[in-house]
């Protein structure tokens, strides 16, 4: 029997057709994938099954039944459970408290905490999401949260699952322990919905596909029926191809080079003696688990953080300062986060792809804004890059995320830095974007510029990396070409164990 049957669902947001007559179902016991692009309705899909917008058109059949959702609760009632992209927990309150909250047990009249925390045990040892019931939810890393929003459904008695893409912000490792969870739910009954757009964890986890596009179903397919260009070219409508490396075909003399970077902080050491060197043409992979000193790397190198000691030179130039001197040395950063450090979401593209570069002649003179020149330049940038918006008056927080970063990559690759510090360049972005900024990127490095690429996407630093650098607790403790590294080398040096050795 078929878990979840919808049929003809179309929904609309003012002139805006985001559903056109979908139809999905979702088999009993089984993970199923909902692809497509930024935009392409998936989530809009699962938020109507999830009673969180009403359809105008179509029907929705749970375990053969008709039902209509007048809002979320209705649906919690119906056995589904939904766990978003942010998360709906409460920091201050522990594990337990957040996961049992509208269902708490009692003894007598008051709250029972100690039988709260039995339960949520239980479950969590239960459903293979093993966690202390007694933490406080704001000392939990993100995996560790998502773990805390999964069992919170599960509490309630879901056995219909739909997560909105629950890797985005996960490690290695713990997108490895969610698939060995969600494997186990699976085995006791459970259907699941996954919403994203990584091909390759789809091929790992996924037993069908459905692919949306512009608010159209272009197929459902089974995962042993399709592979990763056919599911990519359904999703962009064209053909799609996974090229291999793109190595530099030529390699210069040293341009970037840092030397002896060390950062505390809170008196624990971040950065310990860090030392790199980016050639001209050539792209410098940092490989790591997140939270081994990546971020502080980052804003060493960019001037946001004053390290400790660093020697870092450029042309052979030391450069020092913050970070408007770094970037009027040639430095170019491309923030990890677009939302926290790379745009200002409710500010206009035009104003957005000058940020950091307002002082400059052709936008500033004598301290008026050359509002033409500033509304030109975004135009060409708009065009050039190709981002996908009304106007450059449009605000950047009505874009996509793949058009908001590609306003940040047009912004900084357009000032022609020497050196640009690309963090996470295709974080939750789409393939067809994603596809389009490793372009812009592979051409720069070929312009005999350098790239210094962090990322916890190791397929990208594997594709696009001339030379890998590992990070492991602050330190670098392997450099090498990028073929010299395997998944298995990479695994064991990313996770601390002995094997790897240091290269220059």
């Amino acid at each position: 029997m078929n878990a979840v049957e919808m049929r003809g669902i179309s929904k609309s947001f003012g002139n805006v057709q985001a559903l056109n007559h979908v139809d999905f179902t979702l088999r009993e016991g089984e993970i199923h994938a909902v692809l497509g692009e930024n935009g392409a309705g998936k989530t809009t899909l699962m938020k109507v099954l999830y009673g969180m917008h009403r359809a105008d058109a179509g029907e929705i059949l749970i375990r053969g039944k008709k039902v209509s959702f007048r809002d979320s609760s209705d649906a919690i009632q119906a056995g589904i459970g939904m766990v978003h992209q942010h998360f709906m927990l409460v920091p201050v309150l522990s594990v337990a408290e957040n996961i049992v909250a509208g269902h708490e047990p009692r003894k007598g009249f008051l709250y029972d905490q100690e039988e709260a925390v039995r339960r949520v045990t239980s479950l969590a040892e239960q459903s293979g999401f093993p966690i202390d019931a007694r933490a406080r939810v704001e000392s939990l890393s993100v995996g560790q949260m998502q773990r805390v929003e999964i069992l919170k459904a599960l509490y309630r008695g879901v056995e219909i699952l739909i997560l909105d893409e629950p890797t985005a912000v996960l490690t290695p490792i713990e997108v490895k322990e969610l698939f060995r969870a969600l494997r186990v739910l699976k085995g006791e009954g459970k259907s699941i919905v996954i919403i994203t757009h990584k091909l390759y964890e789809v091929m790992e986890i996924a037993d069908r596909c459905t692919v949306l596009r512009d608010g159209t179903l272009i197929g459902s397919v089974d995962k042993e029926q399709t592979d990763m260009q056919q599911l990519a070219s359904m999703m962009v409508g064209r053909e799609y191809s996974f090229e291999g490396r793109h190595p530099s075909e030529h390699i210069g003399e040293v341009l970037c080079q840092v030397r002896d970077l060390s950062c505390q902080r809170a008196g624990i050491p971040v950065l310990q003696d860090v030392s790199l060197t980016v050639h001209r043409g050539e792209i410098l992979g940092i490989a790591g688990i997140d939270g081994n000193g990546q971020t502080e790397l980052i804003e060493a190198l960019t001037g946001l953080l004053r390290p400790d000691s660093m020697h870092l030179t450029l042309n052979g130039k030391e450069i020092s300062g913050d970070a408007e001197d770094f970037l009027a040395a040639g430095i170019g950063h491309v923030p990890e986060d677009r939302t926290l450090r790379g745009l200002s979401l409710a500010r206009s593209i035009e104003e957005n792809v000058i940020l950091g570069y307002e002082g400059q002649k052709q936008f500033c003179r004598g301290g008026m804004m050359n509002y033409k020149n500033i509304r030109k330049n975004a135009d060409t940038l708009i065009r050039d890059f190709r981002v996908k918006a009304p106007s450059a008056a449009t605000p950047c927080g009505s874009l996509s995320g793949g058009n908001q970063q590609k306003v940040v990559i047009a912004r900084v690759f357009s000032q022609d830095p020497e050196v640009v510090i690309c963090a996470q360049p295709t974080r939750g972005v789409d393939v067809s974007a994603s596809e389009y900024i490793h372009e812009v990127m592979l051409a720069y490095r070929d312009r005999g510029k350098g790239i210094l690429l962090i990322s916890a996407d190791l397929d990208e630093i594997k594709k696009l990396s001339d030379t890998i650098a590992v990070i492991y607790k602050g330190r670098i403790v392997a450099v090498d070409r990028a073929e010299a590294f395997d998944d298995n080398r990479l695994g064991v040096l990313m996770t601390g164990a002995e094997g790897g050795e240091k290269c220059s």
